[in-house]
């Protein structure tokens, strides 16, 4: 008997890699074996297979079967390779027409019975098959509408081994899937207006939306940290379509995409517990896997009460927030995962929360309060452009004051903001918070009275190199927000107050 060839894809970091499944059927007693680094689930798909061909009608061969997936170099994983290891078994064993398989790429796990299942990571399946050359795909159902993002490929949903084994057999083709456009996502966000005083946060929020700049509130309990963060989407600019691809990809091979799902319907926020491990937050894995700062690629990462991290899971987000990338390292390969996220953190200023606070004395000693603060680093901090104090709310701030701008009103400003950037940066997705060095020296000219108080301002708070280019970043995407051309002196003494608490921290 002929050896069959079919077609399918391994997910390896957030790309997906080709991968050909051979079978071959030869005289022998009855044996099932496959070859080509599986991993567990890929070996335990023996009975599957065996199962849904015999319950689908066609027969499994009583004879010694092999299949390699090639190259066999390559770790593979997931249980997407049930369906083209079945139809190349099949078509070894002259139940399918020989050659029918070659153009088509193949995934889904089976059940026992014969249905196909929806697997994760098909849309950058979909990506490598189409830059592959290949026509179509046959996938789960579940998995159609996000693997139609991908344009220039033909795709065909089945719900079982039998429609597939009809449709290479001429008996009864499969129906191509047509995408289904959606006009408005239908949801809302939660509006800034419902927020309550906090000027200064609320303008520190703009900012960073405007520049991609980190930020940090320190405040009480119940001042409003949180409510803030989760806000802060509401005022990003929509997604571009290929933000929305690969946000959307890294989600799918995570596993975060709900089957049947086409696309994320807005920014990712990620806000993991700080019992987080240190490949949840950053990645990792013995194959591996995105973590939270990847999955909040084009988004926000959110750090509640910061200090409760690990130190050292603290200091590892240097990387992602420096490089927008994280890279993890094994035995035999390194994997490079995207990170370009808004990062958002709030902490108290004490372990009890009230330091400072005017209604409620602080129960903490000193000893409590610098071993609480010395859990977040010097070079993290440096790393954080906006650092606000939050004040507790005051009575009539919680029940009188009037509501605030509403989110659609500050959205506007940021993509004006935004659009100056663009232009700045000749058309690219570039914003003010990645300015090199060098591009700060040529954006971010300053007034000779400017170089006068940023001079005072590094001498007085011992702030380092980092820093200097921060404040200069920042003060540009205030002045972008105000449409001005050059730095004042007044875009550099608000940018300047938000590294005041950086010093109050490491007193």
């Amino acid at each position: 008997m002929p050896t069959a060839i079919a077609h399918s894809a391994s997910i390896l970091g957030v790309d997906a890699h080709l991968v050909e499944v051979e079978a071959d059927v030869s005289i022998g007693l009855g044996a099932f074996n496959i070859v080509g680094l599986p991993d567990g689930a890929i070996r335990e798909s023996k009975d599957r297979i065996t199962a849904a061909i015999n319950n689908c009608g066609a027969g499994f061969p009583i004879r010694k079967v092999v299949v390699n997936l090639a190259p066999a170099d390559l770790q593979k994983s997931g249980t997407g390779f049930d369906l083209p290891m079945a139809m190349a078994i099949l078509e070894a064993s002259e139940q399918v027409p020989q050659g029918a398989l070659a153009q088509c790429l193949l995934i889904g796990e089976l059940s026992l019975e014969g249905r196909l299942r929806p697997v994760n990571g098909v849309l950058a399946m979909a990506l490598a098959a189409r830059n592959k050359g290949f026509q179509s795909i046959i996938l789960p159902p579940e998995n159609a509408a996000s693997a139609a993002l991908v344009q220039g490929i033909r795709l065909y949903p089945a719900s079982d081994l039998l429609q597939v084994l009809d449709h290479f057999n001429g008996r009864r083709p499969l129906a191509l899937h047509v995408p289904q456009v959606v006009e408005t996502w239908g949801f809302e966000e939660p509006d800034f207006s419902e927020v309550k005083g906090q000027l200064a946060a609320k303008r520190a929020l703009e900012i960073a939306a405007a520049g991609r700049h980190n930020v940090l509130f320190s405040g009480p309990p119940g001042a409003g940290k949180s409510m803030l963060a989760k806000r802060l989407a509401s005022i990003l600019p929509p997604m571009s379509f290929e933000e929305c691809l690969e946000a959307t990809k890294i989600h799918s091979i995570a596993g975060r995409l709900p089957y049947g799902e086409e696309r994320l319907k807005r920014r990712p926020f990620q806000s993991p517990h700080h019992s987080v491990s240190t490949a949840g937050l950053i990645g990792g894995g013995s194959i591996p896997r995105p973590g939270e700062v990847s999955l909040a690629h084009h988004g926000v990462l959110f750090l509640d009460e910061l200090p409760e991290y690990q130190r050292a899971i603290l200091d590892s987000l240097r990387q992602p927030l420096e490089d927008k990338k994280v890279t993890i390292s094994r035995a035999k390969e390194s994997l490079t995962f995207p990170t370009d996220f808004v990062l958002i953190a709030a902490m108290n200023p004490c372990p009890c929360g009230y330091l400072g606070d005017q209604r409620k004395a602080c129960s903490c000693s000193m000893a409590m309060i610098e071993r609480y603060r010395a859990k977040i680093s010097g070079p993290l901090m440096d790393r954080i452009d906006l650092q606000v104090e939050m004040p507790a709310l005051t009575y009539d701030e919680m029940n009188f004051q009037k509501p605030g701008e509403a989110s659609p009103a500050i959205r506007g400003r940021v993509i004006q903001a935004r659009t100056r950037q663009t232009q700045r940066f000749a058309n690219t997705t570039r914003y003010n918070a990645g300015m090199s060095h060098k591009e700060v020296e040529s954006h971010c000219s300053l007034t000779p009275e400017g170089h006068r108080l940023l001079a005072q301002a590094l001498d007085r708070f011992k702030l380092s190199g980092r820093a200097h280019d921060s404040i200069r970043k920042v003060a540009r995407t205030i002045a972008d927000l105000a449409g001005e051309v050059q730095i004042q002196p007044g875009h550099l003494a608000e940018a300047i107050g938000y590294r005041c608490l950086e010093r109050e921290i490491h007193l």
